[in-house]
């Protein structure tokens, strides 16, 4: 096989590699690392007695998913404040993305489970591989496989996240949302929350923002309308496709300084996700 040939394969798997070591890591930041990586290894393999590349190149990406989960374990409890996925703009991929096993919420759910559990999970729930094929993969038995998927599934089955009946619907209450929110309207914004709403905000330390979970649909209102006032005055407000659903980005001379995210079900929010670090909203820009 030839350096282009070779070069052209690659890019043939590449957006599938990109969209497990995404789902695997939450950072597309950390899977374009991974994807480089495994393009190095390609480069350099005989690829004369590689039989199957797709089969080995999501080997690859998958263990070294695996490596960057365990280091990332470590740089994530040392964190400052919340941690949460890296905002993927999603309009622009070229092909519509799984909503469920791409949206925020689920990737913040799939932080709980264990590296193992989670590249099982990924691999079997999200692209289908037999338990043969992912325990060729990740190096394990068949048996522990089934079983670190069975963990991992009652987990999510337990808090799986909510989303709204459609498209429209999600967009009707962003915008309702984004409505009470510019308007400082307290009760009208508590109405759209439900009685569990949790609000999330990513700073890494990097800028103004809740480093707690803020739990009750009067605190994240006030919390919210706060914020608005604050530091609303300033940049221009658009919606914009992340991870498969509409969202709210705020820009700053062309620059978006914070990414807004909700969780819709029952014609009620559930979980609101605020991006303000910097380095995580690189790929908006």
């Amino acid at each position: 096989m030839s350096p282009d040939e070779a070069a052209t394969l690659f890019g043939a798997h590449r957006s599938r590699l990109f969209g497990l070591a995404y789902r695997m890591l939450g950072s597309a930041a950390e899977a374009e690392d991974v994807l480089q990586e495994a393009h190095l290894r390609w480069q350099a393999a005989d690829h004369a007695v590689i039989e199957a590349p797709g089969g080995w190149l999501t080997t690859v990406v998958s263990r070294l998913c695996l490596d960057q989960l365990k280091s990332a374990r470590s740089r994530r409890e040392a964190y400052v404040g919340t941690w949460l996925p890296e905002p993927l703009p999603t309009e622009r991929t070229g092909s519509a993305p799984d909503l469920e096993s791409i949206s925020l919420a689920f990737l913040v759910l799939l932080e709980a489970l264990s590296p193992l559990e989670r590249a099982v999970f990924v691999l079997r729930e999200v692209f289908d591989y037999d338990f043969a094929e992912i325990a060729a993969i990740v190096g394990r038995e068949e048996a522990a496989c089934r079983q670190l998927a069975h963990r991992a599934r009652e987990h999510v089955r337990s808090k799986r996240p909510r989303f709204a009946r459609s498209r429209e619907q999600h967009e009707q209450l962003l915008g309702a949302f984004l409505g009470a929110v510019a308007q400082g309207d307290l009760d009208g914004l508590q109405q759209l929350l439900a009685d569990d709403v949790v609000a999330w905000s990513d700073s890494g330390g990097r800028a103004r923002a809740a480093r707690n979970p803020v739990l009750g649909p009067d605190r994240v209102a006030r919390l919210l309308v706060g914020t608005a006032k604050k530091g609303g005055a300033h940049g221009t407000l658009s919606l914009v496709e992340i991870n498969g659903w509409p969202a709210a980005v705020l820009w700053d001379h062309g620059v978006a300084v914070a990414a807004v995210s909700i969780e819709v079900d029952d014609e009620k929010i559930h979980s609101v996700q605020i991006m303000v670090n910097p380095d995580k909203l690189a790929a908006l820009n």
